[in-house]
Formats: structure tokens, C-alpha cells, sequence
């Protein structure tokens, strides 16, 4: 397996990958009482709701994604929850890369089934890939954008197998108050370009992988999961915004 370690150099939230990378875990995400038992001892990031109520609360899309990220990122705002107590507790935002796939024009589009992974979003359609920060992202005692960088590559690397090289740049922030999963969750849209497609499943619970144009895609969104919506609703923008 190689991870990619992405360059920090520049201020701005830009962040590039062009190396290929590889990884095939199952990571478990499930709110049964067993699996709570399973998360018990998964610590993962989470910021104040009321950090985000301060910087200004939206529903949907927000483009100005550093200066929130940038707020979250920095002392004393982020912090580590047991995964359980944050699932249930809207006083607390877990944040989620989530990121979308492109070639050509094409989105990559899958089902996560109901074997696993969030049961919440189990059969449900998506045009994201994403996960939890957790402690072991970071060096150190501070979790920082580099810790960050190596969650979103850790969290991509357990979803997918990519064989193509691509570029990638945060483009937006999500969040949607109206559901149980969104009212404990924040999302950090990136844009991922692929050069191929090259890009095959790293879970079991990941079906129906495809790139699909956005003609077809606009067929599917009705069984897409709210996130997906949100971000096809919106896509030309995301898409303008990650283009490099």
C-alpha cells in the first residue's frame, strides 16, 4: 500500500494529488447496539455546534470553504468524541470530506449496500465518498489541515482503488439540519479530477460503481441519499469551483 502525503506549502485549501493510491479496508459505521460496542473505542473529530452557529449557520452549500475550515481547524475548536456519543449529540458537528468523483464530465456514482457501513444511508444512491477524522490522523496533540490531508487520503483509500492519477481541491462546505445524520454532521466538498477511469470499489459494501453523465444521473436523483442531492442540485458550480 502507498499513501500519498499531499504538499502543504501553499496557504490556501488547494490541495493536489497526482499519485496512484491503493487500499482495501471495511470500515464499519453502523448504529446498532453491537457495532456501538464495535466504535467504543473510535475517537473522532468534532467541533462545537456553536463554532458553526458563530460563524454563520447555513442549509446547503457554502463556497467560502477556508475560512470555516480554516476556524474549525484551529485551537481550541477541534476536539475528540467517542463516535457513539457524537452520533447521538447535535450540540457537536462531526466533520466528513466528501468527496465526488470526475472524468470527462462523468460523475462517479455508487449504492453502499445494506450490509454495512451507515445504516442510515444503507440502498441509497451517492455521488460522495467520505468518513470521520479520527485521533490516529493526527501527530500530534493539535489536529491541523495536515492531519486533515491524511484523513481525507486515509478515508478515500478505504472506500476506493484508484489507478489514475487526478487533481482534487476543496470547493464548498455542506450541511443539511433537516435529518438525523445531518444535524451531527458537516461536510467539506472536494472535487476530484481523475485522468482515467481507472477507479474500482475498496469495500464490499460499495455496488454499482460507475461514472455516469449527468443526463443519466439526473434520472437517479430521487434515489439518491440528501448530501448527493444537495451537491447534484448545485453541481456545475462545484464543478466550476474544482476546476483546475
Amino acid at each position: 500500500m502507498r499513501r500519498h502525503r499531499q504538499s502543504l506549502a501553499t496557504p490556501r485549501l488547494k490541495l493536489i494529488a497526482n499519485q496512484k493510491l491503493y487500499r482495501s479496508t471495511d470500515s464499519t459505521h453502523a448504529l446498532s447496539p453491537e457495532k456501538f460496542d464495535a466504535m467504543s473505542d473510535e475517537m473522532i473529530l468534532v467541533v462545537p455546534r456553536s463554532e458553526f452557529d458563530r460563524l454563520g449557520a447555513f442549509s446547503g452549500l457554502h463556497f467560502d470553504v477556508e475560512r470555516y475550515l480554516h476556524a474549525f481547524l484551529t485551537p481550541p475548536t477541534p476536539r475528540f468524541m467517542p463516535r457513539p456519543a457524537a452520533e447521538l449529540d447535535p450540540n457537536f458537528k462531526q466533520i466528513i470530506p466528501y468527496a465526488i468523483f470526475t472524468h470527462q464530465g462523468r460523475i462517479l456514482s455508487y449504492v453502499r449496500c445494506g450490509k454495512g457501513g451507515e445504516k442510515r444511508l444503507a440502498t441509497k444512491r451517492s455521488i460522495g465518498i467520505g468518513g470521520h477524522m479520527n485521533d490516529t490522523d493526527s501527530d500530534g496533540s493539535t489536529f491541523d489541515l495536515a492531519a486533515y490531508n491524511r484523513a481525507l487520503q486515509r478515508e478515500i483509500g478505504e472506500e476506493l482503488r484508484l489507478g489514475t492519477a487526478y487533481k482534487q481541491r476543496a470547493v464548498a462546505l455542506l450541511n443539511d439540519d433537516s435529518s438525523e445524520v445531518g444535524r451531527v454532521h458537516i461536510g467539506v466538498v472536494h472535487i476530484f479530477e481523475c485522468e482515467t477511469d481507472a477507479v474500482e470499489c475498496g469495500e464490499a459494501v460499495i455496488t454499482e460503481l460507475e461514472f455516469l453523465d449527468q443526463t443519466k444521473l439526473a434520472t437517479l436523483r430521487d434515489e439518491m441519499e440528501t448530501w448527493s442531492q444537495i451537491c447534484f442540485n448545485d453541481l456545475q458550480r462545484l464543478l466550476s469551483a474544482g476546476s483546475l
